[in-house]
């Protein structure tokens, strides 16, 4: 199964995997199942790094894509057919622009996603697959 999972989730499992359920790290461990990284994820940490709304322990933002790199997981970037349709999936449920993307790069990949956020589940009847952790 293709999982992408939340940008949380992602800082979760490179920090403080204590956060994570037991259900959510067997998914991820999973070899059946492809772990894929969004690139707005690393964008959003990033941000969030510079802007010192989040600290990262002993490294930067830029260390991050090699180290899950080596780690197994699958990055890809957000293609431009994404972005040119995302006006299609509705802003009423959800305003913060990182997360929209990443639903809206779910539901066209047609990828399972893995997050612990709850306002996620407005979006199934859009065609958001989620797993449950």
């Amino acid at each position: 199964m293709n999982v992408l999972i939340d940008t949380h989730i992602l800082l979760y499992l490179l920090f403080d995997d204590s956060k994570l359920s037991k259900k959510e790290i067997e998914l991820i461990k999973d070899e059946k199942n492809e772990i894929i990284i969004s690139s707005i994820s690393f964008f959003e940490i990033s941000l969030k790094y510079s802007l010192n709304k989040l600290q990262l322990k002993n490294i930067t933002p830029d260390k991050l894509p090699d180290i899950l790199i080596n780690s197994g997981y699958t990055i890809e970037d957000i293609d431009h057919t994404s972005y040119a349709t995302f006006y299609k999936l509705p802003n009423t449920i959800h305003k913060d622009p990182f997360d929209r993307l990443l639903i809206w790069e779910a539901i066209r990949k047609d990828y399972a996603m893995l997050t612990q956020d709850k306002r996620f589940k407005n979006y199934e009847t859009y065609g958001l697959k989620l797993l449950n952790g």
